[in-house]
C-alpha cells in the first residue's frame, strides 16, 4: 500500500514491472467472463428447449396416445422453437450491436470536433469515482493519449469499443442449445418404453432441469438449491397443465 498521494520512482518502477502480469490477468479475466456468458446463454437456451418441448409432447400424449402423433408434434416443436430462438436472438443482438456502433460513432465525432471538452468530460467521470480533480485529469489525459475512443466508450457508455457481440454467433448458439434441450423430452416420450413413457419423460425432464439449474446457479454465483427447485417446479407445472389440457381436449368428440 502506498503511503503518499504521489507514487515514488521506486513504486512506479514496481508498477511497470508488474504491468505484464496485470495485463495477462486482465486478459484471462475477460476471456473467462466471455466464456461464462456464452455458457450461461447455452444453459438458458437448453432450459427453454426442455420445458417447451416437454410441455408440447405431454399435451399431445394426454390427448392422443399415438406415438407417431407425439413424434411429429415434438419434432415440429423442436424445429420451430429452435428457429424462433435463433431468430429472436439474432434480432435482439443485432439491435444491441447497431446501438453500440451508433453510440461509438457519435462519440468518435465528438472527439474530433471538441477534444478539450471531451477530455474534461472524461475527467469528470473519474472524479465521480472518487479521484481528485488533479488525478482525474491526469488519468483522463493518459487514457486519451493511448486510446481516446476506448476510454470514453468504457467510462460513458459502459461498452468495449474493440469488441462487439456477434448476432450470427448468438443465433447459432441459441439454435443449438434449444435443439439439444428439446431432444431429451422427445426421446423420453417416444422411446420403446410405451407403458411408462409419461413417467420416463417426467423423470428425464426433472433430472435434466435440476442439472441445468445447478450449472446456471454455479455460473452466476447464486445458491444452487433455489435454482434447482425453481426449475423443477416450473417444469412440473408446465407438464401437468399441458397434459391435463391434452386429456380434456382429447376426450371431446368433434
Amino acid at each position: 500500500m502506498f503511503n503518499s498521494r504521489k507514487p515514488t520512482k521506486a513504486q512506479i518502477a514496481l508498477l511497470k514491472q508488474d504491468e505484464t502480469v496485470l495485463a495477462s490477468a486482465e486478459f484471462q479475466r475477460t476471456a473467462m467472463a466471455a466464456k461464462l456468458n456464452w455458457l450461461r446463454a447455452g444453459v438458458l437456451g437448453a432450459n427453454d428447449g426442455i420445458v417447451s418441448t416437454a410441455g408440447l409432447v405431454m399435451g399431445v400424449a394426454g390427448a392422443n396416445g399415438d406415438a407417431g402423433a407425439i413424434l411429429i408434434a415434438g419434432v415440429a416443436g423442436l424445429v420451430a422453437g429452435s428457429i424462433s430462438m435463433a431468430g429472436g436472438e439474432y434480432t435482439s443482438v443485432s439491435a444491441q450491436r447497431d446501438s453500440e456502433l451508433a453510440a461509438l460513432e457519435v462519440e468518435r465525432k465528438e472527439l474530433m470536433e471538441d477534444p478539450e471538452r471531451e477530455l474534461r468530460e472524461l475527467a469528470w467521470f473519474y472524479e465521480q469515482k472518487g479521484l481528485s480533480a488533479e488525478t482525474a485529469l491526469l488519468v483522463a489525459a493518459e487514457l486519451t493519449e493511448k486510446d481516446a475512443l476506448k476510454a470514453h466508450a468504457e467510462a460513458e457508455l459502459g461498452i468495449d469499443s474493440t469488441q462487439q457481440v456477434s448476432p450470427t454467433q448468438a443465433a447459432i448458439s441459441s439454435f443449438v442449445a434449444f435443439a439439444l434441450g428439446s431432444l431429451l423430452p422427445l426421446i423420453a416420450v417416444t422411446g420403446p418404453w410405451i407403458d411408462i413413457r409419461i413417467q420416463a419423460t417426467v423423470f428425464a425432464v426433472v433430472a435434466s432441469l435440476a442439472l441445468t439449474g445447478f450449472v446456471g446457479a454455479r455460473i452466476g454465483g447464486a445458491r444452487s438449491g433455489r435454482a434447482i427447485l425453481r426449475n423443477v417446479l416450473v417444469s412440473l407445472l408446465t407438464m401437468s397443465i399441458t397434459y391435463a389440457i391434452g386429456t380434456l381436449v382429447g376426450s371431446v368428440q368433434f
